[in-house]
């Protein structure tokens, strides 16, 4: 793989995982919290492993290939950068957790998808994929990056359902988890 894509990636890795780095996480003891969704974090970074998993360093990408990984390594940093920015520390967990002062955020990235920072998630995915990975690699890595995602937004959404019902299926019904067009 040429030098360009190992710094495309690895620039656009980089500057995804600095928001979160900046931002830090919140320590603190949740009001309500889901370990259930920790086996979706493990299929996430399962996902990714197996994206990596082909030759990459003797790939040489064509261009179509190069444009697409930056395009969606540059809406993976959007979208982590202002979806940190909104939510602040304190809802930064590594679990599906609420806290008693939790606010069901709407503005930012949150009018577009209810997960932005899983959308990040899936654009850094396919932005090192359209770069590194074989078309089948490609196609397993995210079905299982997929499946992580579904069992993390369906505890994040039952969490976000018990604290703020009514407000939050309204929500739900008009906004898209984590892929604009896909409910």
């Amino acid at each position: 793989m040429p030098v360009y894509a190992y710094t495309i990636v690895i620039a656009g890795v980089v500057l995804w995982l600095l928001p979160f780095a900046l931002t830090g996480w919140n320590m603190s003891a949740p009001q309500s919290l889901d370990k259930r969704a920790r086996w979706g974090m493990l299929l996430e970074l399962v996902g990714y492993t197996v994206m990596l998993q082909s030759r990459f360093w003797e790939a040489s990408p064509g261009l179509w290939r190069v444009v697409a990984s930056t395009l969606l390594l540059v809406s993976a940093n959007l979208l982590s950068w202002s979806a940190t920015r909104v939510l602040g520390r304190q809802h930064l967990r590594l679990d599906a957790a609420i806290d008693a002062n939790h606010e069901l955020v709407r503005q930012g990235p949150y009018r577009l998808v209810r997960h932005p920072i899983y959308a990040s998630m899936l654009c850094a995915l396919w932005g090192i994929g359209f770069m590194a990975a074989s078309p089948l690699l490609f196609v397993v890595a995210t079905a299982i990056f997929l499946v992580g995602t579904e069992i993390r937004v369906r505890a994040e959404d039952r969490l976000l359902e018990a604290r703020f019902g009514q407000q939050f299926l309204e929500y739900r019904r008009s906004t898209r988890a984590y892929v604009p067009l896909l409910r």
